[in-house]
């Protein structure tokens, strides 16, 4: 009898684990799905690189690491330019960029983060995500590949499908309430996937031959120095916001995860995980939001009950006919609900100016994130044939190398206005 409460706990940590993988399901797979990789190999990474995580943070932390959103355009681009093998080289390499902000954090402290990136640069660069994404969520609303170059359905079947799915996920997000409030995604999927099937638009020809239980479509990476340059930039940014993610996680159960284990050890855990995924083919891993809103609702703190969805996905990632079946959902169930994805990402980076108090009439302010906002968003590229930066990358670059340029240039002018401040009140004093 006394062991009756125990297993009651353990029983209830697996159920609650259950529901954390359902919560983190809809984004998860959603991601591979857009980027062309196996969403089967997306769970297993979900799964080991939450492991690897859990291990390194000594399993003090209570959040689940999944497919990041912020990746999708330059492995996009680095797949078409390089191919899939060179695009999880370089993502195993903006893994190691974490493990080396991780080892200068160790060592330098929190603060070196937003010293090199502070708001008025991660804002601008997180916009630039949302927004250069923005036409491939409109052309696969429309009925169309992500570049506009194929038109998979007629658009008006198309709009109607896309429309279902985006009226879904912000009606559930908005109005939803306790866990379907977490789950918009999940709910906007389903809709859309229920009325394109209704309109004949899902095809199961590709899902009977497939056995029930298989090994996923592991890639293995090679490494490509024009695609590793390009894509380490783009670590920079997601960095940042894995700070934030942290604070949240701390303010939800009440502990300082930035202290303990530290923020260097959660750094180095989801480096390890994303570069841990790339090694299987698997998209690049961040801290899921959503779990962290389950974690607030539910008051479930246990990181054991991550640990057991991590178990789950690895399970589920064998079941082959279900990671046939995720690829069946027609593009424009998936681009409406990337209409509103790839919007609230340029809203998080709003948030992060407004938040802050970044001051837009500052001259230094506004030069930082127009640059930075119309290089990205316009497609500016610098280089040649053989190499070349632009998206994320070049707007992350530009963005710190003009908050350094511009902030000795205004210490130095500072100076001088408190100096002639100095002379001035010297002067009316005398007469």
């Amino acid at each position: 009898m006394t062991n009756s409460p125990e297993k009651f706990q353990g029983g209830r940590n697996v159920l609650a684990g259950l529901q954390m993988l359902f919560v983190a399901f809809g984004a998860l797979v959603l991601m591979p799905l857009i980027t062309g990789l196996d969403p089967s190999v997306a769970l297993f990474t979900a799964g080991i690189g939450t492991l690897i995580f859990q291990f390194v943070t000594k399993r003090q932390v209570p959040v689940f690491l999944a497919s990041s959103f912020v990746f999708i355009a330059p492995i996009s681009y680095s797949v078409q330019t390089w191919g899939m093998a060179a695009a999880m080289g370089s993502l195993f390499a903006a893994g190691l960029m974490y493990v080396l902000l991780s080892a200068i954090v160790a060592v330098r402290g929190a603060g070196f983060l937003h010293r090199l990136m502070p708001p008025v640069v991660t804002g601008p660069i997180i916009m630039v995500i949302g927004l250069s994404l923005a036409p491939i969520a409109v052309n696969m609303a429309m009925g169309k590949t992500g570049d506009g170059a194929v038109e998979l359905f007629s658009y008006a079947d198309a709009l109607l499908v896309s429309m279902s799915a985006l009226i879904t996920t912000l009606l559930v997000a908005a109005l939803g309430k306790g866990i379907f409030r977490l789950v918009p995604i999940l709910a906007g999927v389903f809709v859309g996937y229920s009325v394109a099937y209704v309109m004949g638009m899902v095809n199961f020809e590709s899902v009977g031959p497939v056995a029930w239980f298989a090994v996923p479509n592991f890639t293995t990476p090679e490494f490509n120095l024009a695609a590793i340059l390009f894509m380490l930039p783009v670590a920079i940014a997601p960095a940042i916001e894995h700070v934030g993610d942290v604070l949240a996680i701390s303010n939800v159960t009440g502990k300082d995860y930035v202290k303990k284990p530290g923020l260097h050890r959660t750094l180095l855990g989801d480096g390890l995980a994303t570069s841990a995924a790339s090694m299987f083919g698997g998209p690049p891993n961040t801290t899921y939001s959503e779990v962290t809103g389950a974690v607030m609702l539910t008051k479930m703190f246990n990181p054991i009950i991550m640990i057991w969805a991590a178990l789950f996905a690895i399970g589920l990632a064998f079941v082959a006919k279900f990671g046939v079946i995720l690829q069946t959902i027609p593009s424009p169930v998936m681009g409406g609900i990337l209409v509103l994805l790839f919007g609230s990402i340029a809203g998080v980076g709003m948030n992060i100016l407004i938040k802050a108090g970044v001051d837009m009439t500052d001259q230094r302010n506004l030069v930082i994130t127009s640059t930075t906002l119309v290089f990205g968003v316009g497609g500016m590229a610098i280089g040649n044939a053989d190499f070349s930066l632009q998206g994320v990358s070049l707007c992350g670059l530009v963005a710190i190398g003009l908050n350094l340029l511009l902030s000795n240039k205004n210490k130095v002018e500072d100076n001088l206005q408190e100096e002639k401040k100095i002379v001035d009140d010297a002067v009316n004093h005398t007469r």
